[in-house]
């Protein structure tokens, strides 16, 4: 039986899957096309953010409560929706 990681790893997990989903180190002149849908440079910007925070924040041994975790993975999947939209992930 799987066990639920607890919330700082399920925080970890999610910060992990976005970083290697997103397009965070593609050259803004590959970001930014002729015609863009949602500004998916200030998406990225967003989200880069967050996960920044939370990265520190988990550094400094901050519990993550599970809206937050929750509220986070909304935000990504949004972004994420907006990024396929403009072709900068399948």
């Amino acid at each position: 039986m799987n066990r639920k990681p607890d919330a700082t790893t399920a925080m970890q997990n999610l910060i992990i899957q976005v970083r290697n989903d997103f397009p965070f180190n593609v050259p803004e002149a590959n970001i930014c096309g002729i015609s863009c849908i949602g500004c998916p440079k200030k998406l990225l910007e967003i989200v880069d953010t967050e996960l920044c925070d939370w990265e520190i924040k988990l550094g400094n041994d901050v519990v993550p409560k599970l809206g937050e975790i929750s509220r986070l993975g909304k935000l990504c999947k949004n972004v994420r929706r907006g990024l396929k939209r403009n072709g900068l992930v399948e």
